[in-house]
């Protein structure tokens, strides 16, 4: 299932079945596996989303101490996908079921870049390298709202 070298994110949810369903539509997402438990809950699914690989599974509490592993909220970690069109890859994810975080635009480092959280808790990003121009000119529109400066060093 891991033969692959590197990070595989590994996302706890409570409604697993219904979070592949969502980054399916969301995401793109491929359904690579799934094994469910006996009483429905998913133990174990694995997905491709943009060719990396992503496992996630239900919240199982009675194995953990019983303590739910799922976010009770929003998580605090933010998962990253590069994309062809950070402002299509968002509006894909709305229209799925994602509340917007932070719409996409411009940024200073020369992506265009933009989250949103899924219905599950989870956050996730969208960049796009920018051109040159776009790049420059959003590093301007930064530097005239005062960051960056070298008195914000101080």
């Amino acid at each position: 299932m891991s033969e692959k070298a590197g990070l595989i994110p590994h996302l706890v949810v409570k409604g697993a079945a219904e979070a592949v369903e969502f980054y399916k539509s969301a995401l793109g997402a491929v359904e690579i596996a799934r094994m469910p438990a006996g009483d429905g809950r998913l133990m174990h699914a694995a997905l491709l989303v943009g060719g990396s690989t992503l496992f996630l599974c239900d919240d199982f509490p009675e194995y953990c101490g019983g303590v739910s592993r799922a976010p009770a909220g929003h998580s605090p970690v933010t998962l990253h996908l590069c994309v062809p069109c950070a402002d299509t890859s968002i509006e894909q994810a709305a229209a799925a079921g994602a509340t917007v975080a932070m719409p996409a635009a411009d940024m200073f480092w020369g992506d265009r870049y933009g989250k949103i959280t899924d219905p599950f808790g989870h956050e996730w990003s969208f960049s796009t390298p920018l051109s040159a121009e776009r790049k420059a000119a959003a590093e301007k529109a930064w530097a005239e709202m005062g960051f960056g400066s070298k008195a914000d060093a101080a």
